[in-house]
């Protein structure tokens, strides 16, 4: 008899070794994930001055746009959360999509072969950004999910694991469908 209580709860003990073990595999996961989106970012922010640099001479009257680019590169050591960061994130890309529209209107920019390098650096690094956000999101999923599910939720609420944030898009112009007319 003692046999078999001393075999159930070796298994109940492996049982929480196991889930407690796979808690903290998927939140170092979810902290990885981030790092990812933090190196891209960061490849940004440092194309960001040669773009600024580049751009400064030819868009003398878009000032506030560079001014709004440089001052977000800032803002970003000051953002603790992965929500500050998200919106910084979002107004950066807006703001980096505006000196790309703008510089349509210079032909001699566009032609810049400084430019048009780091246009090409740019969309690969947020090719990039947009594939470790997803990467993210999906694993902040996934551990938040094991967060919310038996018996797993007992082992995290009695070792005070918690829920991530997701990296979500908090412009509501982005959310908007694109109307595309050809007929112009």
């Amino acid at each position: 008899m003692w046999w078999i209580i001393l075999i159930i709860l070796a298994v109940i003990v492996i049982a929480l070794i196991v889930i407690y073990n796979n808690l903290v595999t998927m939140r170092l996961r979810v902290k990885n994930a981030w790092s990812q989106i933090d190196v891209q970012l960061q490849r940004r922010f440092d194309l960001i001055p040669n773009l600024v640099e580049t751009v400064k001479g030819y868009m003398t009257h878009e000032a506030d746009v560079l001014t709004k680019v440089t001052d977000l590169r800032s803002s970003w050591a000051d953002a603790k959360t992965v929500d500050q960061k998200a919106k910084i994130d979002n107004e950066l890309s807006e703001s980096l999509k505006t000196i790309m529209a703008v510089a349509e209107n210079y032909p001699d920019l566009k032609a810049n072969q400084n430019f048009s390098e780091l246009q090409t650096e740019l969309t690969n690094t947020e090719n990039k950004i947009s594939y470790s956000r997803q990467f993210y999101n999906d694993t902040v999923t996934r551990y938040n999910t094991k967060l919310e599910v038996f018996p797993s939720n007992v082992i995290a609420s009695m070792f005070h694991f918690t829920a991530e944030s997701l990296f979500e898009v908090d412009n509501a112009e982005a959310k908007k469908n694109i109307k595309v007319d050809f007929g112009n």
